[in-house]
């Protein structure tokens, strides 16, 4: 059990190290008075840098077992 969760710990440090991000600019709510009208408020901008990944692929041949199969005569 301990094992399972060092394991977890360890995945969730490398997924919160795997990129950065920086508000750049504070967002702020929208200001609503009784009639329903106001200001239509405004989202953050945000940079995230993300980690480097190369993803490839390789071919590989894998030995596989010869498998015979007798099925029980019917009666």
């Amino acid at each position: 059990m301990k094992k399972i969760a060092i394991v977890a710990a360890m995945a969730a440090g490398l997924t919160l190290a795997g990129c950065e991000a920086k508000v750049t600019e504070e967002g702020e709510m929208p200001s609503v008075d009784v009639d329903v009208s106001g200001d239509s408020g405004k989202l953050p901008e945000i940079d995230v840098d993300t980690a480097d990944v190369e993803v490839g692929t390789e071919e590989v041949t894998v030995d596989v077992p010869d498998v015979d199969v007798k099925m029980p005569s019917e009666q």
